[in-house]
């Protein structure tokens, strides 16, 4: 509801001027990707957004969270806090995030997705 009154004020155009970035569990810890759209794919917090917006149509910043061993219960790790021995890579991929918003902002989101994402395919190899 929070997303859908500050679109409405500021009559904002979600698929042009929303940028929601969001904690991802299947992705591992300090990974980033960024969509242009797409389903919530079972993400409560963007299920939440779509259904208030009536729209899948907006930009989104995935930041992984996922610890290298199997979770039991995703909703308490999800809420839980970090590690100390998390933090660096919690700021460098915040870091990330925040540089991935002033692209989107200045260049568009496809170039950001050119860069952010490839950097990810990168750093897998």
């Amino acid at each position: 509801m929070a997303v859908r009154e500050l679109v409405a004020r500021h009559e904002a155009d979600p698929a042009k001027d929303l940028v929601v970035i969001y904690d991802e569990l299947d992705f591992p810890l300090g990974a980033l990707r960024i969509r242009e759209r797409g389903s919530s794919a079972g993400h409560n917090g963007l299920e939440s957004i779509i259904g208030a917006l009536e729209t899948q149509e907006f930009m989104r910043i995935r930041l992984g969270i996922a610890p290298d061993h199997k979770v039991s219960d995703g909703a308490r790790y999800v809420l839980s806090q970090f590690k100390k021995a998390q933090y660096k890579t919690v700021d460098a991929v915040l870091d990330r995030a925040a540089e991935a918003v002033e692209v989107i902002l200045k260049e568009g989101v496809s170039r950001a997705m050119n860069r952010f994402n490839q950097r990810e395919k990168d750093e897998e190899k």
